[in-house]
């Protein structure tokens, strides 16, 4: 090395062995190949490299290389079959007879480099091809799209098209697209073993096989906890009668217990009687004074009644007697109780219903519903509960997860069976109450009872005893409804802004509509005007729907609108108006809907239909029901309704056959219509 700085050094050659080589750049064929080579040395001798030598994971290299070529070097360039013409060399150009004529050899011989580089220029001068069209181009083309972007493309595209076919939406419209991809981001697509998609129906929950109970030891456990009290069985057959008559209770069974007047006269504990004065209670509903007695003497009970009547009272506390006697659970025990509903709101409802009662002895109340976590859900019933009140599927789902066991479960409870049919349970119900010992106490109440449910509560109940109070499918009689025929819907929201304010000054109001986007927009009017305002349906999640209600009943909100999600089971005491802003799509969901107001007993509720001048087939039938729950009828109600051809042969068959009443116009009160039907 030369002394000094860089600049002051003397312009002197560098030696030959620091010399920097000259790298030519390879074709990527050739430089493929030139590092396939296992007769090539390794790029740069271990003494260059700046990376520190670590012990145990170094090839060995040897110390020292010989830079002299010992032996010929392999030929870098193999040509294709095509351009043997072109390219002329000799295999045997280094063999000693050729020594003599190696200058001439050399010289004919095409360096491999430059061919290659001759190649790439024609190349660079012919004329770019004509483009391919674009329907002639292959779809699976490497040459145009990234393999996987192709991919993922074509898997998308199939999973639109079998979602669109299973869910009926083709790609006529914006929305029915949106509702394609949608069934994919919400996790209903997945891939069988052959990479095809297959689209799962979340909503089909497959049941469980039912037990075989004949193999299983179960422990005995006591059912009649009713004895009457004097002043019960101290009435006489006629004051029975009549006190029935009064209450408008209707029973059919064997040996059936009579109705009380109190609850005292059900033998209530004193804590359960405490929490029953605490929750406002002062005396019994029509069907809690006969399905009481019913209920704590082991009975099972089939009980129709309206909505608001107080049928969650009427099953609530009989359980916590029959889960009191009997003995504590132990670890990964339970539940004792079991209570099913259709929908998430109306489960929330029953299960904070149940912790009112629960508390004084300290009974855990599970909620088990869609919604929300299933951890959580599969932690709390690990933990131990004495009831639990659940969905149908959700349900299904834990004791598949094995999160609970139905050995210790003696007490069920079926809550609007004949809604949980409309939702297509059935397989579920029956699944369920095939997990559940056959000497249970079983118990089913709804506000109607089609022949499906009738036929079911025959087959998984024993020897029940049925409770109808008032007529099976009516209207609460406490609730004053309102019909008003408007020439179309447009008409609607002028009417609903009049009178929310009067309706407001008498309480909260529920306003129903059919359709999420109709809910949404009667939201956005009334907020517009200065209503404090929530709207509940089906596209929000569990969570908000809990803080809407939460909102609701702590007085932040002053109306609430929703589909029909809110028609069952909602019991919320300051609702005073229910508003149907749409009408429903059955009678029975009409009755639902109005029975929001008016709860247990209250008499000041109102419900307010509109109906417009296209509905007449449903005015027939919601003439029906004013009659029925001795509401007048209004004379534009029931010209609309005699537009209707099957509501109008109806009523010539009546008259001729009956009666010689005829309609001539005008308010009809009820009085009139049920002497008509006496009549009849």
């Amino acid at each position: 090395p030369v002394p000094g700085p860089p600049h002051e050094r003397p312009n002197q050659p560098a030696p030959s062995s620091l010399r920097p080589l000259r790298v030519h750049r390879l074709p990527p064929r050739l430089a493929t190949q030139t590092l396939a080579s296992p007769s090539l040395p390794p790029p740069c001798p271990p003494s260059m490299s700046k990376r520190p030598r670590l012990e145990g994971f170094s090839i060995p290299r040897p110390t020292s290389y010989s830079f002299e070529r010992s032996q010929p070097a392999p030929r870098l360039y193999v040509p294709a079959d095509d351009d043997l013409d072109d390219i002329a060399f000799s295999d045997d150009a280094a063999a000693p007879s050729d020594a003599g004529e190696g200058g001439k050899a050399e010289d004919d011989e095409i360096d491999p480099l430059d061919a290659f580089m001759a190649e790439i220029q024609e190349e660079i001068r012919a004329p770019p091809p004509p483009p391919k069209p674009k329907a002639l181009r292959p779809a699976d083309s490497d040459e145009d799209d990234d393999p996987m972007e192709s991919f993922l493309r074509a898997k998308k595209d199939a999973g639109l098209t079998l979602a669109a076919d299973v869910m009926n939406a083709g790609y006529n419209s914006d929305e029915e697209v949106y509702a394609a991809a949608k069934a994919v981001d919400a996790g209903m697509m997945e891939y069988d073993s052959d990479d095809n998609p297959i689209v799962l129906d979340k909503r089909k929950i497959e049941p469980i096989p039912p037990l075989d109970h004949s193999t299983i030891e179960y422990e005995p456990f006591t059912k009649d906890f009713y004895e009457e009290k004097p002043s019960v069985s101290g009435m006489s057959v006629e004051e029975v009668a009549d006190y029935m008559k009064s209450l408008a209770i209707r029973v059919s069974g064997f040996d059936v217990p009579r109705p009380v007047k109190n609850f005292e006269d059900c033998g209530f504990p004193v804590p359960l009687m405490n929490a029953i004065a605490k929750q406002g209670y002062e005396k019994p509903t029509t069907i809690q004074c006969q399905a009481l007695p019913i209920v704590l003497s082991g009975r099972d009970i089939i009980g129709i009644a309206k909505t608001g009547s107080g049928k969650t009272a009427a099953f609530v506390l009989p359980m916590i007697v029959h889960i009191m006697d009997q003995p504590e659970l132990q670890k990964e025990e339970g539940p004792i109780g079991v209570i099913c509903a259709p929908t998430r709101e109306l489960a929330h409802q029953i299960y904070l219903e149940a912790k009112k009662f629960a508390k004084p002895y300290n009974l855990q109340v599970a909620a088990v519903y869609g919604g929300v976590s299933k951890f959580e859900q599969f932690k709390e019933l690990k933990s131990g509960c004495e009831i639990v009140v659940a969905t149908p599927g959700r349900l299904i789902d834990l004791l598949k997860m094995k999160a609970l066991k139905m050995f210790r479960a003696t007490y069920l409870v079926l809550d609007e069976a004949d809604r949980m049919f409309d939702l297509g349970f059935e397989p579920q119900i029956r699944s369920i109450v095939g997990q559940i010992r056959p000497d249970r106490q079983t118990l089913l109440f709804s506000a109607t009872m089609p022949c499906k449910v009738e036929r079911l509560a025959r087959e998984i109940l024993t020897d029940p005893i049925r409770v109808t109070v008032g007529q099976v499918g009516s209207a609460n009689e406490d609730i004053k409804q309102v019909v008003n025929v408007l020439p179309s819907d447009a008409e609607k929201m002028p009417w609903l802004l009049e009178k929310m304010p009067g309706m407001i000054d008498d309480g909260d109001v529920l306003v129903f509509a059919t359709k999420k986007a109709r809910v949404d927009e009667v939201e956005n009017q009334l907020n517009q005007h200065g209503f404090k305002v929530a709207a509940l349906h089906g596209d929000k999640d569990q969570a908000s729907r809990m803080e809407t209600l939460q909102k609701f009943k702590s007085g932040i909100y002053h109306v609430l609108v929703a589909t029909d999600v809110a028609a069952r089971g909602l019991d919320i005491k300051s609702i005073k108006t229910v508003v149907n802003f749409d009408i429903a799509k059955e009678m029975d969901m009409h009755i639902h809907r109005i029975g929001r107001t008016g709860r247990a007993g209250d008499k000041d509720g109102t419900a307010y239909t509109l109906i417009t001048q296209k509905e007449s087939r449903f005015a027939g039938e919601l003439v029906h029901s004013l009659i029925a729950a001795g509401q007048d009828v209004p004379n534009e109600l029931m010209d609309l309704a005699m537009k209707d051809g099957r509501f109008r042969a109806n009523r010539d068959s009546r008259k001729g056959s009956s009666c010689l009443f005829s309609y001539t116009g005008g308010d009809i009160d009820a009085s009139f219509w049920k002497l008509i039907i006496l009549t009849k």
